[in-house]
């Protein structure tokens, strides 16, 4: 049977909703990974049973990546870090910010993107990670500075039919791309302004804060800049202000309609050191045009609302008739099933919201009340 399921990544664990197709009435399950913060969450859906996947952070343990083939009634981890530099590099992986499944010609591949940033593919479904060398021995990496988050690379865009082209973003240092399935990476950034350096378009060194394309025209990318809202309909050659009609140009998230390539979503804040809704108004942001005017969504969304959203905290479902999400940093979760108009919200009082994920799949029937969580460590 189909239903929803949405993975909301917190501070102190991670909660999954399921719901039918309506997607109008929501059930939770109890935290799992309780008092790890999930940065990173990922639905691959590739495969004949969905597969979830985790990136935890523990404060005693560290980082790890975890996956669940039956919906999180049970999760796997490797008994070694799945995601870890080889030994003589001498560094340690802090945290996974991503888990992006590849496009369809590779089921297998799923990438995860890291604090310090570095790349890792597996070709396993995510069970082991191999670092992509040619990004990490990039001569710019000396340069890449932390962001107030961290130095992490936080979006991996495959091209959905193109295995060789792979585009990734990170605070800070900007947008990076290869199409030569990672034997070498060039910078993607002309057009993206920094404010806070001297030159205020270098080559590279911006604060990217998230990058979004469309599947079926993946050389259009959005981005939301740390000061800016972009596109580009060369791949990252060049770069264009669409934050004129905004009423702001800061914030994290921005989110592509998944069968309107056109329509973009944005959740802006007031200001890099306001960190809140413009005039403390929960709003989403939405343009039909590419950028080239936009409109706000208020409909079900709260006033007096000063918590932020982040920028893996806003996601669209792949249903035919979308879903979108987001949850915030006070911990509410609200969805909108006919295109942003009217919203709902359906979690209240979690922690802190770190990343949201959502897809419609086919399951097995739930198993019966009263059956624990089951992490499995693999040998």
């Amino acid at each position: 049977m189909s239903e929803a399921v949405v993975l909301v990544g917190t501070r102190k664990g991670l909660w999954i909703g399921r719901s039918d197709e309506d997607r109008q009435a929501w059930e939770w399950s109890e935290p799992q990974f309780l008092m790890e913060a999930v940065y990173g969450t990922g639905i691959d859906t590739r495969g004949a049973e969905p597969r979830l996947l985790v990136g935890g952070t523990s404060e005693h343990w560290g980082p790890g990546v975890y996956y669940s083939d039956d919906v999180g009634a049970k999760w796997t981890e490797a008994h070694a870090a799945p995601v870890r530099f080889p030994q003589e590099l001498g560094a340690s992986v802090e945290r996974v910010w991503q888990i992006q499944p590849a496009g369809p010609p590779e089921p297998e591949v799923i990438y995860a993107g890291t604090e310090p940033s570095a790349l890792f593919r597996s070709d396993d479904r995510g069970e082991s990670f191999t670092l992509i060398r040619s990004l990490w021995d990039h001569p710019h990496r000396e340069h890449w500075q932390p962001g107030g988050g961290g130095q992490a690379i936080h979006t991996v865009s495959p091209d959905p039919t193109d295995p060789a082209h792979l585009t990734v973003a990170m605070s800070t240092g900007g947008v990076y791309r290869t199409y030569d399935r990672g034997e070498t990476w060039t910078p993607a950034n002309a057009g993206i302004r920094v404010k806070f350096a001297p030159d205020p378009f270098p080559e590279f060194g911006q604060c990217v804060h998230k990058i979004a394309a469309h599947a079926t025209a993946p050389n259009r990318i959005f981005a939301q800049n740390h000061g800016g809202v972009y596109h580009s309909d060369d791949g990252g050659d060049q770069w264009v202000s669409i934050a004129e009609g905004l009423p702001s140009d800061f914030g994290f998230p921005i989110v592509v309609h998944p069968h309107k390539p056109e329509t973009v979503f944005v959740f802006p804040l007031a200001a890099d050191i306001h960190r809140f809704p413009p005039d403390g108004k929960a709003r989403v942001w939405r343009s039909d045009d590419a950028g080239d005017s936009w409109s706000p969504s208020e409909s079900g969304l709260p006033d007096g609302f000063y918590a932020s959203v982040l920028r893996d905290a806003m996601t669209a479902d792949n249903a035919e008739q979308t879903g979108f999400y987001f949850g915030a940093r006070d911990g509410s979760v609200f969805v909108s099933t006919d295109d942003g108009i009217n919203w709902r919200q359906i979690a209240a009082h979690l922690p802190d919201v770190l990343s949201v994920r959502a897809a419609v799949v086919q399951v097995a029937p739930s198993p019966p009340d009263g059956v624990a969580q089951e992490v499995r460590r693999r040998c």
